[in-house]
């Protein structure tokens, strides 16, 4: 049986980040055990620039933070955009919607509401982290 290609918007990663107990982080720890993550040039960007913000400090180790990202690196399959979209209400969120269809994912886990809007996007599932789990343990 294939994987599931699995987009994981920045706002999942950094908060499963803050809070290794929190549903994001488990939503990120099932995405990696049980699915395939990816990913394109401009989300991986924009999640190492969020992720190693000055602003996280005082939250996380600077140090746990990169270690991280070097982590992801081998198990993230970066994604060719050939296809762009413009669908969004936030043109910054597009970028998920660009790796979700050309990486041919079956879903999008986001908080951001932009996104989950769109809800099925193109045959594909944008799921808050919350529901990407519930419908994973009904599997």
């Amino acid at each position: 049986m294939a994987l599931e290609r699995v987009v994981l918007d920045t706002n999942v990663f950094i908060s499963g980040v803050l809070s290794k107990t929190s549903t994001p982080a488990r939503c990120i720890d099932r995405a990696v055990e049980e699915g395939q993550l990816i990913a394109s040039y401009a989300t991986l960007r924009e999640l190492a620039a969020k992720l190693l913000s000055p602003k996280f400090d005082r939250y996380v180790p600077r140090e746990r933070r990169e270690v991280l990202l070097l982590r992801l690196a081998p198990i993230i399959e970066i994604v060719e955009i050939v296809q762009e979209f413009h669908a969004c209400r936030d043109g910054n969120d597009d970028k998920f919607l660009d790796v979700a269809v050309n990486g041919r994912a079956g879903v999008l886990v986001s908080g951001d509401a932009d996104l989950l809007v769109l809800h099925p996007f193109r045959g594909i599932a944008i799921l808050t982290p919350t529901s990407y789990l519930k419908r994973y343990a009904r599997r």
